[in-house]
């Protein structure tokens, strides 16, 4: 918005000396993760007292951790809201809003945290840890993520292939599996596209389960899409570093900066020992957005590198599943595997900083990738 009132021909763009650096997305950048950074922090006071007062509290799983119900009980839930409005408005003041992949993000974002939102009413008025039903969620998770990559293929907002990290100028289409087919994936690359966005939005989901344990991967994640949507939509550094380019998308540099800002915010009261837990209305749209910037900077394949923290969670529950379903025994003391090391005797605050670590080593590695080609 401020872009389209200070660069020209916007109706202030000669109103002062100065009003030229909006044209450039690195200041936009920095003012729109401050923005949210401020958003969120000066609002989480005020929204955790109406919280506590509301008595919108998180429910705690009896079969969790014992830990648990004696510590977290009486915590405050859906902290995403103010986190999410934190983003969407810093991102309305200092992104392009005429760029249609802007609108992308944040209509999953908006769209998953409101499913978040009913599970956590749900749960709340319920007294109960169920809330929304599996299927349900499943379904509006498709309809709104598949909506979104829907509408992006027909208007050719991105390239329909896949592209590799390590590799250079090996991206996946149909030319790669027969001769003389098309040279893109077309409705295929939506399906894979529509996984990675529910997938990542769940992954996040179960990360959620210890003080501040997922917002510190969603932001190493965050910024390190921020960094490659930069420089994915800068010709001259796409062709150097040998990557695909995609018009536009340095705009979601904003995007990506501004949920950092926000999620430090929150940090700032999620920290052990959490006066706020962000929700499903916080992870889910969190896990779907870093998806979304994954997949409209032209960097898909490599979000199971950034965000290997959120896939090993979900990798541990799934073969948590298949082993008790199959032999009857358990290969976790209890999964998510952050619960496991509970279990095994490590303190929350060196879970978290643990997995804190890992998730920044895997950003490092992820930007690596872009130059070891």
């Amino acid at each position: 918005m401020l872009y389209w009132l200070f660069v020209d021909p916007g109706p202030f763009a000669d109103a002062a000396p100065g009003t030229n650096v909006f044209r450039y997305i690195s200041f936009r950048t920095a003012w729109g993760m401050i923005t949210a950074l401020m958003i969120s922090y000066l609002v989480f006071p005020a929204f955790i007292r109406w919280m506590k007062q509301q008595k919108v509290n998180q429910i705690i799983r009896s079969d969790g951790p014992e830990s648990h119900l004696l510590n977290k009980v009486g915590t405050p839930t859906m902290g995403g809201v103010p986190m999410l409005a934190g983003v969407v408005v810093a991102t309305l003041l200092w992104s392009r809003i005429d760029e249609a992949a802007t609108w992308m993000v944040l209509v999953v974002l908006v769209g998953y945290g409101a499913i978040g939102f009913v599970d956590d009413w749900k749960k709340v008025m319920q007294k109960s840890s169920d809330g929304l039903a599996g299927r349900m969620k499943l379904l509006f998770q498709i309809l709104i993520g598949g909506g979104v990559l829907v509408y992006g293929y027909v208007a050719g907002i991105y390239p329909v292939d896949l592209s590799f990290p390590f590799v250079s100028g090996v991206r996946l289409d149909f030319t790669e599996l027969w001769p003389g087919a098309p040279d893109t994936l077309g409705w295929a690359y939506v399906g894979i596209a529509l996984f990675i966005v529910v997938g990542a939005s769940n992954a996040v989901n179960l990360t959620d389960g210890l003080d501040g344990l997922a917002i510190g991967p969603v932001m190493t994640s965050a910024a390190t899409y921020g960094v490659i949507a930069y420089l994915t939509g800068h010709i001259a550094f796409s062709e150097y570093l040998d990557i695909q380019y995609v018009a536009g998308a340095g705009e979601l540099t904003v995007i990506a900066f501004a949920l950092v800002g926000a999620g430090l915010g929150f940090l700032w009261y999620n920290a052990y020992p959490a006066s706020i837990f962000m929700g499903d209305v916080g992870s889910l749209a969190l896990g779907g957005t870093l998806a979304m910037l994954a997949i409209l900077s032209k960097h898909e394949v490599l979000l199971a590198v950034v965000g290997g923290i959120f896939v090993l969670e979900t990798v541990s529950v799934i073969l948590q599943v298949a082993s008790f379903k199959l032999t009857g025994r358990r290969i976790f003391a209890m999964a998510p595997i952050h619960h496991h090391y509970e279990k095994l005797g490590w303190s929350e605050p060196k879970i978290i900083v643990r997995f804190w670590i890992i998730s920044v080593v895997l950003a490092l590695v992820a930007l690596s990738t872009l130059k070891l080609r």
